[in-house]
């Protein structure tokens, strides 16, 4: 029995490419749009309990899909040797996403959890939670940002033309234009402020104003 699915090894990367990418964009926004909002309102001891119970479980999830989704992205790529701007422009900041998962929300949340459960055993809570909570947040706030430009030009490299040029083809002041502004963006997650993210309604807004950003950038200049 000849089955299609098993001749076309590339349509199975992508399909647990797309399924590992909503199980961690889906978390992202749990994270953002429900879990904290909630957590704005909730008495100590529900937070307490949710951090300690909760939250480690969808943190596994999320870390995972994380690496599930870069790993089998990097497979697709080398696959078809993409060099579009839009492609390399998603790429990037997939990858950005990622490593903020895993070199800053992931290893900040860990010391958020270890606090919460010191505390509920009687202990004090560790004095670094409070910086490593701030720290999370920003990084989480920052991919929140980069998830709405980063699903337009994954799509946009198959939809529309312009995104199909080469990188090499890109003028220099528009390359300097729209990774420059990813650097920037990328650096104040790690070191700056939320600003206008630290509402939900503020971090939507920028994603897509961010998103016509850099598309006007790659068509214009």
């Amino acid at each position: 029995m000849d089955l299609a699915v098993f001749n076309n090894p590339y349509f199975l990367v992508r399909w647990i490419h797309v399924l590992a990418g909503i199980t961690w964009i889906g978390l992202l926004y749990y994270f953002n749009f429900v879990q904290g909002e909630y957590f704005k309102e909730a008495d100590g001891g529900a937070k307490s309990d949710a951090i300690q119970k909760l939250v480690p479980r969808a943190l596994w999830w999320f870390r995972w899909g994380a690496m599930l989704t870069f790993l089998t992205g990097l497979i697709m790529l080398g696959w078809y040797r993409w060099t579009g701007i839009g492609i390399t422009t998603g790429a990037l900041l997939g990858t950005i996403m990622f490593l903020n998962v895993w070199l800053i929300i992931w290893p900040a949340q860990k010391i958020v959890i270890a606090s919460a459960t010191g505390v509920a055993g009687g202990q004090d809570p560790l004095p670094e939670a409070g910086p490593a909570l701030a720290r999370a947040g920003l990084a989480s706030r920052t991919n929140t940002l980069f998830s709405i430009p980063m699903a337009f030009f994954m799509l946009a490299n198959m939809h529309l033309g312009g995104m199909n040029a080469s990188v090499g083809d890109t003028s220099t002041i528009g390359l300097i234009a729209i990774f420059g502004l990813i650097a920037l963006l990328a650096l104040n997650g790690i070191k700056g402020k939320t600003g206008p993210m630290t509402s939900v309604k503020g971090v939507v807004h920028m994603g897509f104003a961010l998103t016509v950003v850099l598309y006007l950038f790659i068509e214009l200049l």
